[in-house]
């Protein structure tokens, strides 16, 4: 597959996604529109902050220097291939976040990672493809993993949280005699 095709197929397959995510959020949103306002649970969790710091920076910041070092200074394209959509995704979904909790009040923030998450782990598995085994870009393919092995936590934590984020209560132990 030349590069332009791989670009055109990835621009396609992104802008499906985010059209299906976006219309699963909004068909949610009026579903769900009698919910009372959502808004976060407080306090959050002290162990959050180093959580948050961490996906910042190593899904974040990490992977925008890579795109700039390998993809721009040093000239491989398809690392530009695989990490463009992976920021335009990225921020579609802070974008989706804030607009849904901030902007609507609304619970369907909270399935909104539920939407981007897996699709994210799948572009980074779609990056390892796409990337030559070229041993100058070893540290790239090194990257994505991480970025997978990230993502996926970041996914069973999210999963974990659900009974934090719905407010649910937790149940009274009977004793058994």
């Amino acid at each position: 597959m030349t590069s332009l095709n791989i670009n055109l197929y990835l621009c396609l397959e992104n802008l499906l996604f985010f059209a299906i995510a976006t219309s699963f959020t909004a068909i949610a949103h009026w579903a769900w529109r009698d919910l009372k306002p959502f808004t976060l649970p407080e306090p959050l969790p002290s162990w959050f902050k180093i959580w948050f710091g961490t996906v910042q920076i190593v899904g974040g910041l990490i992977p925008l220097l890579a795109m700039f070092l390998w993809g721009v200074w040093w000239g491989y394209t398809s690392v530009l291939t695989v990490f463009i959509p992976y920021f335009v995704m990225l921020g579609l979904q802070i974008l989706s976040e804030i607009l849904t909790l901030r902007q609507f009040q609304s619970v369907v923030w909270v399935m909104v990672p539920y939407l981007y998450l897996p699709y994210r782990i799948w572009q980074l598995y779609e990056g390892l493809t796409i990337l030559s085994p070229e041993s100058d870009l070893i540290w790239i393919r090194y990257l994505l993993t991480v970025e997978i092995v990230l993502w996926t936590g970041n996914y069973a934590l999210d999963l974990a949280q659900l009974p934090r984020l719905f407010r649910w209560k937790l149940q009274e132990k009977k004793d058994i005699s």
